[in-house]
């Protein structure tokens, strides 16, 4: 048997982020996982007036000091009309307000449904678009399809990119840091993406505020390295942009949200009821990217993984997989990490002793520690110049949890044996 190659180091990774609730179309779900509909007494009118407005509804007037009405997007004249009390001062605005949700519940207005979102969870909402050609006639359904799915991957890598940066500031991440960011953007919830054309996130201010404004700032200071590059040539500007956020794996998100179209860009609305985080604008601009930036995105992520270096470490991991080519000599081992680095497993080559000291902590069920060099080669999944490996005492609980590992991966340890 043999160890496995290394993952990709871009590849598309699990969805980390919730669906919108429902389907694309449709009133709002009752039964959704965020409780139904927001409690009338908990709603600010000033922000149910921003949202409507940011979503494309149109202010058609009302008794001034008191409500005013809402219509949604498109030809007026249709049957959804929503009166909004302007403050809760009055005894009725409980009331109006009550109804006006109910209104939007039922209404099959995707603004709608993002517009019960962000009054569910005050929430910073992420909006991408990319400008793709008509499809030909008979093509309409799957070039829809497979741009909605282009569209829900770079969001998610853009997604990801960000929470990478709110760990740690690198020109490439690599392994290092993947599964908390992952888990942070669990919170996340990401709407449909009708025809591949457009897309909104919402970002839980409690929860989420860090990527948000992280994302602004990376994703500006992308766009300021682009200009410079272009208009000078050089790539400093790319080195400086890391401390804002950017990296290998931005530029790689940016350059799939424009591969194929004749433009992208993404913008970033801050929760009405959080307002704008310090430092940040009230109604940051949006940025937007053309085919034309693609070379530059392209070397700057070739710079960021070529430059960014090893880093020292001493890591304390669980073997899992051993393999040499005899019964005698050296030997690779792969460990799962438990401390000492930010990536889930290494791969490192140990000489005949550390081989054998790695092959008796897997039997007896103990982890060891080891100190050596975390290559950016490969993203950050080797450890170069092993040395000092040493088995590591653990507690039972662990130490049975360990046992329990080693006995549903036992062929891995035969091979070692063996020397298969």
């Amino acid at each position: 048997m043999h160890l496995p190659m290394d993952e990709p180091v871009n590849e598309v990774f699990p969805s980390a982020v919730r669906p919108h609730p429902g389907e694309p179309a449709g009133p709002w779900p009752t039964g959704s996982p965020d409780g139904g509909l927001p409690d009338p007494a908990r709603v600010d009118p000033a922000v149910l007036g921003v949202l409507l407005a940011r979503h494309g509804w149109q202010r058609r007037g009302g008794a001034a000091g008191r409500y005013s009405r809402w219509t949604p997007p498109g030809p007026p004249g249709g049957s959804t009309s929503l009166l909004v009390p302007d403050t809760t001062a009055f005894p009725d605005s409980e009331d109006l307000l009550g109804e006006a949700l109910t209104a939007l519940s039922r209404s099959a207005a995707p603004s709608a449904r993002e517009v019960l979102v962000s009054l569910t969870v005050p929430s910073d909402e992420i909006r991408w678009w990319r400008d793709v050609p008509e499809p030909a006639a008979g093509a309409v359904g799957a070039a829809s399809w497979t741009g909605a799915e282009q569209l829900h991957g770079a969001a998610r890598q853009i997604l990801l990119a960000g929470a990478l940066a709110v760990r740690g500031r690198a020109g490439y991440h690599g392994a290092r840091h993947r599964r908390r960011a992952l888990a942070t953007l669990g919170s996340v919830l990401i709407g449909p993406a009708p025809g591949g054309r457009d897309l909104t996130a919402f970002v839980p201010v409690e929860a989420g505020r860090p990527l948000a404004v992280r994302l602004y700032q990376a994703l500006h200071a992308a766009r300021e390295a682009v200009d410079y590059q272009r208009a000078t040539g050089g790539m400093e500007a790319f080195d400086t942009a890391v401390e804002a956020g950017v990296s290998r794996e931005l530029t790689e998100a940016v350059i799939a949200l424009v591969r194929g179209s004749e433009g992208a860009g993404i913008a970033l609305d801050w929760a009405p009821a959080a307002g704008a985080p310090d430092g940040c604008p009230a109604r940051p601009e949006p940025v937007e990217f053309s085919p034309g930036d693609l070379p530059a995105l392209r070397r700057a992520g070739a710079r960021y993984l070529r430059d960014e270096p090893a880093v020292t470490v001493r890591i304390t991991g669980a073997v899992v997989r051993l393999r040499r080519s005899g019964p005698r000599g050296a030997g690779i081992v792969r460990l799962r990490v438990l401390a000492g680095a930010e990536v889930p497993h290494v791969r490192l080559e140990l000489d005949e002793e550390a081989y054998r000291i790695a092959g008796q902590a897997h039997l007896v069920g103990l982890p060891v520690r080891v100190e050596g060099r975390l290559e950016s080669r490969g993203g950050f999944r080797r450890l170069t110049r092993a040395s000092q490996v040493v088995p590591v005492q653990v507690d039972e609980e662990e130490r049975d949890r360990l046992m329990k590992s080693l006995q549903e991966n036992v062929d891995y340890f035969e091979e070692a044996c063996t020397g298969e």
